[in-house]
């Protein structure tokens, strides 16, 4: 099978290729209502998610927002 790396939150992982934001979101993410993208260097709209395709080297942070009181 193959495999592509990327870094997340400075972390080097493989992943399948042809693979879009959303679904490696949905990958690692429970919760991606309150998760925040950047790919490399640029945060992407959750709107552009689906629309927007990872590639092999790809930096990608992600942020969750958790609340309390």
């Amino acid at each position: 099978m193959l495999s592509m790396k990327m870094i997340i939150n400075g972390q080097e992982k493989d992943f399948e290729p042809s693979l879009s934001l959303e679904n490696l979101i949905d990958s690692l993410s429970q919760n991606k209502a309150h998760v925040i993208a950047e790919l490399n260097g640029n945060i992407i709209k959750s709107s552009e998610w689906v629309r927007t395709t990872v590639a092999e080297g790809d930096k990608i942070e992600l942020v969750t927002f958790v609340g309390g009181g």
